[in-house]
């Protein structure tokens, strides 16, 4: 897995794999590429340091389940 973070445009994006994605789906700020297996192979995070910081505050506000 590699990263790339451009601080001009705050866009994040995670290769998840070498493979060319054939096209991508849009929820939000965050871009999902796909290869056409349907496979995602690359995740583009817009706005990153915001949607980033949303997303963790989010995990943070969640109870922590625990098993015994």
């Amino acid at each position: 897995m590699k990263y790339k973070y451009d601080k001009e445009t705050d866009i994040l994006i995670i290769q998840l794999s070498d493979e060319k994605p054939d096209f991508g789906e849009q929820k939000g700020n965050i871009i999902t590429h796909y290869n056409k297996d349907n496979k995602p192979v690359e995740i583009e995070i817009l706005d990153a340091s915001e949607t980033a910081l949303g997303m963790i505050k989010a995990m943070l506000s969640q109870k922590v389940k625990t098993t015994a």
